[in-house]
Order: structure tokens, then C-alpha cells, then sequence
């Protein structure tokens, strides 16, 4: 593929993942930090300028940074993002009437959990340090 088409596709795809993940911060079944990370990834490779803007913002950029450096995310991150699941999805179980519904959103929230709670909330340096430690 030519350069100039690839670096089109990477900035289209960078910009729908950010999208994405913007709306995944009002919908829980629809993940935000995977979409943001990929689009970060895209402009990396396509916008330098996006992608210093995506890094900059408040919300995302430390989570992101974080996640590029080091391969985790914080404790208080992880601890909001678990109480934000278990919020919304217990009121839409609270709110919907069909039981098979209810219980596909149950395996949603189980799921989304698991996923959350197995994200590392030590950088990976230290986990490193922590397990030569250990090893030795």
C-alpha cells in the first residue's frame, strides 16, 4: 500500500477509535481504553499532531502514557473504572424485563470485570525489579 493511503487509513481508523472510545465512557459494554490505545497507536504513525493532542488531554493522555510506558494503569483508574461497571450495569439490570437479558448482562458485567481486574497496576519496571528480587 502506498504511504500516503496508509497514513490516510491509520489517521481515519486513529479518529474512529477515538470516537469509539469517547462513547464508551457513557456505554458500558463498549470498551474506551483498548480504542484509545489503538487510535494512539494511529496517529502515531499517521499525525504526530493528533497524536500529541491525544496524549496531552487530561483525561487520557497519563492513562495512556502509562500504558505505552510502563504497561499498566493506576489503582485509582482501575478501582473508578470497576465501580463505573458495576454501576451501570447493575441499574440496566435493575431496568430491563426479559430475565435472558439479564443474565447476558450479567455475563457482560462478569466479564468486563475479569478483564479489568487481571490490567497490572504496577509498572512494569517494578514488576520486573520485584521479580529478579524474588527469583534471586
Amino acid at each position: 500500500m502506498h504511504r500516503a493511503v496508509l497514513r490516510w487509513v491509520l489517521f481515519i481508523v486513529g479518529w474512529l477509535c477515538v470516537v469509539l472510545g469517547g462513547i464508551g465512557v457513557v456505554l458500558p459494554v463498549l470498551p474506551t481504553t483498548p480504542f484509545l490505545l489503538l487510535a494512539a497507536a494511529c496517529f502515531d504513525r499517521s499525525s504526530p499532531r493528533f497524536h500529541r493532542w491525544l496524549l496531552s488531554t487530561k483525561l487520557f493522555g497519563p492513562l495512556i502514557e502509562n500504558w505505552h510506558r510502563e504497561r499498566y494503569i493506576e489503582k485509582r483508574s482501575k478501582r473508578v473504572a470497576l465501580i463505573v461497571v458495576a454501576v451501570t450495569f447493575s441499574s440496566s439490570i435493575l431496568i430491563v424485563e426479559p430475565v435472558a437479558l439479564k443474565w447476558m448482562l450479567v455475563g457482560f458485567w462478569a466479564t468486563c470485570t475479569f478483564f479489568i481486574g487481571r490490567l497490572p497496576t504496577i509498572p512494569l519496571s517494578q514488576r520486573r525489579l520485584r521479580e529478579g528480587v524474588s527469583a534471586g
